[in-house]
């Protein structure tokens, strides 16, 4: 059992989520009417739902409800808090499960959430949807397929898609994309696949931010970078494309951009144990010429040799997205998720040479399955709290930085 290590970061509390601890990559800050703030979490696999944290004292976080899943194959994983709305994913095991697609929450009552809508992407090629992205009540982005999306192979199942939020009881799809190449009766040729870890060429992450509304930030995971001009919201075209993989090992997560910097933070996922799809690192790009992306650096990272015989996973993950709302903003200072390696801060005022300043990573969850922490996610509010979460056991940990 590994002790919990850290550098200029204390731990002020932890909760294990009254046992149901497996967090997924949903988390989102929600400040009701009444001024109590609630952390919504969403569970990485059943039985439960999502979780609702009152952290209004956030050295006493206390959950304040829980939900279920309707059966076991299907995981919410991904959800996401704009004024009295949430949008909750619905991605099932295998293709052709229901219910697949994007669940719509009133929480303006946090204790009493009601769920007033859903759109269902279920179909025979369909596991539904991965991630959402909402920036305001009106619409999200999506990594979700249509009910007649066919995939050329299944893994390119979670394209690009708006949805209209208008009337949230009734969502209703606004816009889809693909990459070209990747539905069933395309003209484009098929993309190349890794030889060894092919995980598709499909959405992760559709990140639109207030600055530029006219642009969708996607991590196409083994298609890397695509920007898209949104502009026009019910046809979207691609601005330009990045992509890395191969000869690198796949799963771009997430496309962060520092507008004031003209810099992009690129993520990969780490997806298997041990370290066999090392290197899987946060990239910093020069987005100076929007359509001509440049790698610049990359985070310093502890050696693998070191943390890889630890158990589970260990490599890049996710990064706080700098979302609007109770957020911590930075373009100098990352906060991200490293699974085994736990919670690490870099300063990349010189995005040349970034440098790590700070991290923390918690002791072994008890009930792990893989035997170490695995954080899966954070969120850092606008005091600079850090909410991460572990992906199997350890549920909620409280962070505060010195730096």
């Amino acid at each position: 059992m590994m002790s919990a290590e850290s550098k200029n970061m204390r731990l002020i509390a932890h909760d294990t989520l009254r046992g149901f601890g497996n967090v997924g990559e949903g988390i989102s800050l929600q400040v009701a009417k009444d001024g109590r703030r609630i952390l919504w979490v969403a569970h990485e696999s059943a039985p439960k739902n999502f979780s609702g944290v009152d952290v209004t004292d956030p050295r006493k976080p206390r959950v304040v409800v829980q939900t279920d899943l309707p059966h076991n194959t299907v995981r919410s994983n991904s959800l996401e808090v704009a004024g009295n709305l949430m949008a909750v994913a619905h991605q099932t095991q295998t293709w052709g499960e229901e219910p697949a697609g994007v669940a719509i929450w009133d929480i303006e009552n946090p204790t009493e959430p009601r769920e007033i809508g859903f759109y269902d992407a279920a179909s025979p090629w369909s596991r539904g949807c991965h991630q959402v992205w909402m920036v305001d009540e009106g619409w999200l982005t999506c990594a979700c397929p249509t009910k007649d999306f066919q995939p050329r192979e299944k893994w390119d199942d979670q394209p690009f898609m708006m949805l209209d939020l208008s009337d949230p009881t009734r969502p209703t799809e606004s816009c889809f994309w693909w990459l070209p190449g990747t539905r069933e009766g395309d003209e484009a040729p098929v993309p190349p696949r890794h030889p060894r870890f092919n995980q598709g060429w499909r959405c992760h992450n559709t990140n639109v931010y207030p600055e530029r509304m006219d642009r969708a930030y996607l991590g196409y995971i083994d298609g890397g970078v695509i920007i898209l001009d949104i502009s026009d919201k019910s046809n979207p075209q691609m601005v330009t494309h990045w992509n890395p993989n191969p000869p690198n090992n796949g799963f771009t997560h997430t496309v962060m951009p520092l507008f004031d910097r003209d810099l992009l933070v690129v993520t990969d996922e780490c997806v298997y144990d041990a370290g066999e799809d090392w290197p899987k690192r946060h990239w910093i790009l020069d987005a100076r010429v929007e359509t001509n992306l440049v790698p610049i650096s990359s985070l310093p990272m502890p050696p693998v040799e070191e943390f890889a015989p630890r158990g589970g996973r260990y490599g890049g993950h996710n990064v706080h997205e700098n979302r609007p709302g109770p957020s911590f903003r930075s373009s100098d200072i990352l906060v991200s998720s490293f699974f085994n390696g736990g919670v690490r801060v870099h300063d990349i005022s010189d995005p040349y040479e970034p440098k790590e300043i700070a991290y923390y990573v918690p002791e072994t969850p008890e009930g792990s399955p893989v035997g170490a922490i695995q954080i899966n996610d954070i969120y850092v509010d606008e005091n600079a709290i850090i909410y991460a979460v572990d992906r199997w056991a350890g549920g909620l940990y409280v962070l505060e930085m010195d730096i």
